[in-house]
């Protein structure tokens, strides 16, 4: 099943425990992971294009960077 054609996918980014980070796009199920942010977006643009090999691809993709904080209370 294909889904229909975006112009903009959104991913969600995390930052892992060693420092790398994981990329997972909301709408499609496209995942990558890098181990500096450049690389990252080299990885998410790579596993885009592969999704979209005979699709026409979306004309922007967003890193949203999710950071996930637990501070006690003093």
């Amino acid at each position: 099943m294909y889904f229909q054609s975006m112009t903009e996918l959104v991913f969600s980014v995390t930052q892992e425990a060693d420092g790398g980070f994981v990329a997972e796009c909301l709408q499609l199920p496209i995942f990558a992971q890098g181990d500096s942010w450049e690389e990252l977006g080299t990885e998410v643009q790579d596993a885009v294009s592969g999704w979209h090999f005979d699709r026409t691809p979306p004309q922007w993709i967003r890193l949203h960077l999710v950071r996930d904080e637990v501070f006690a209370l003093k």
